[in-house]
């Protein structure tokens, strides 16, 4: 992607006065902003249109603040006064709600799967504007990251009336976020890619990298059946099985980001054989590769696309709804395996049974148990969950530190 397509971007920076009987700013101060700023757009996200006493309201915070915080973000246009305003009981001065403007601002999104690469463009309410998949012809890391810049590139040149912010990327495997790199992914034979500092290079926007579960974990509790949710599981079942798990609006990534490596805990009744030397593994067991094998081996399909086998479910094939049945009913052991270890109010599973099929979700429910099953849920974005991963990514980002994250004024 040429620097000219897509400029980068300064954040927002603050002056601070250099002489000595100014007291020094301290760290504790900036958090404080930080955590403020981030609460009062979070509430414009949720709750807009909102008046400004409604937001001091919701935070806790002083009106005069609120008020400071709108201004910026105002300026910055991220929110816009809603068009009609509310009098409160029809007497004095008239309420000026606030909202979202979602108009101006996109986030690139990009998912690294094993057989393709989805690219979109999300606005701020994490809704996909465009997405586009790349199919795999190689999948050494440097060709796949050019063509998924190079996509996100085209994107944007269709969507002349929108800035980009930056641009999220989610893959699954173990991914550092801290560093932007992709330490291992065992599919794809990649290890120690860095994704963030290569994609940034060609972008020239600031780029955020994460594992795929803990983004959707992002997305649910911003966008998702989540939202206000004290503590959230994410259990994504794809070729890559991964788990993901967030407490009071942070979600846990442990060191260099290894939390939720679950591909090699055991599933009881298991039998598939693992390239680890064991049986039973989550990942060998309930990957979509086991899924399409067994779909063949059972003349159902030919080829790797899970889809197919939905598809033959749907045209009224009673094998290929046995297979998505039982291994939906395995996604349940292994929800009910990790619901014991965290106990989280909310899970949220990702897997194209539950997600598409009534009979896949009950499977899962029932072998969630009665008592919990109320708590499990599909994922929220079933039509886009890829593209949805990669573009939560930044959003994540901005709406944590909105003033930092931010462009500056035009």
């Amino acid at each position: 992607m040429p620097h000219a397509a897509a400029p980068p971007f300064t954040p927002s920076s603050r002056a601070h006065s250099t002489s000595t009987s100014s007291p020094v700013p301290r760290a504790a101060d900036s958090d404080r902003r930080r955590t403020s700023a981030s609460v009062v757009l979070r509430s414009v996200l949720e709750h807009g249109p909102v008046a400004r006493s409604g937001i001091a309201r919701l935070t806790g915070l002083s009106p005069a603040s609120v008020t400071d915080y709108c201004a910026r973000f105002t300026r910055l246009g991220l929110i816009r006064e809603a068009a009609a305003p509310r009098r409160s009981g029809g007497v004095g001065r008239p309420h000026l709600p606030v909202d979202l403007d979602d108009s101006r601002f996109v986030v690139g999104g990009i998912h690294v799967a094993v057989p393709y690469t989805t690219v979109a463009l999300l606005d701020l309410r994490g809704r996909v504007v465009a997405e586009r998949q790349l199919k795999h012809e190689r999948t050494d890391a440097g060709w796949v990251l050019e063509r998924a810049a190079d996509g996100l590139a085209a994107l944007l040149a269709r969507a002349p009336g929108r800035r980009p912010l930056g641009v999220g990327v989610a893959a699954g495997g173990w991914v550092d976020r801290d560093s932007g790199t992709v330490v291992e992914h065992p599919l794809l034979g990649w290890r120690d890619v860095a994704v963030g500092e290569a994609l940034g290079a060609r972008t020239g926007l600031p780029v955020h990298v994460d594992g795929h579960a803990r983004a959707l974990v992002n997305a649910e509790r911003l966008f998702g059946r989540a939202r206000g949710s004290r503590s959230v599981l994410h259990l994504f079942v794809g070729n890559m099985v991964d788990a993901a798990f967030a407490t009071n609006d942070e979600v846990h990534h442990g060191p260099r980001s290894q939390a939720g490596a679950i591909a090699h805990l055991p599933l009881g009744g298991g039998t598939q054989r693992c390239a680890c030397g064991r049986v039973g593994c989550l990942q060998v067991e309930l990957s979509e590769r086991t899924l399409c094998r067994r779909a063949r081996e059972a003349g159902v399909m030919d080829g790797v696309n899970p889809m197919r086998v939905l598809e033959a479910a749907a045209a009224g094939d009673p094998v290929a709804a046995r297979l998505l049945v039982d291994r939906s009913r395995m996604v349940g052991r292994a929800a009910a395996l990790l619901l014991d270890i965290l106990n989280p109010e909310t899970v949220v599973v990702t897997e194209i049974g539950a997600m598409y099929r009534t009979d896949c979700l009950a499977a899962l429910r029932e072998s969630v148990g009665p008592e919990r099953a109320a708590s499990v849920s599909p994922t929220s974005f079933a039509d886009s969950v890829l593209a949805t991963a990669g573009g939560s990514v930044a959003l994540d980002m901005l709406f944590r530190d909105p003033l930092g994250s931010s462009p500056q004024p035009t």
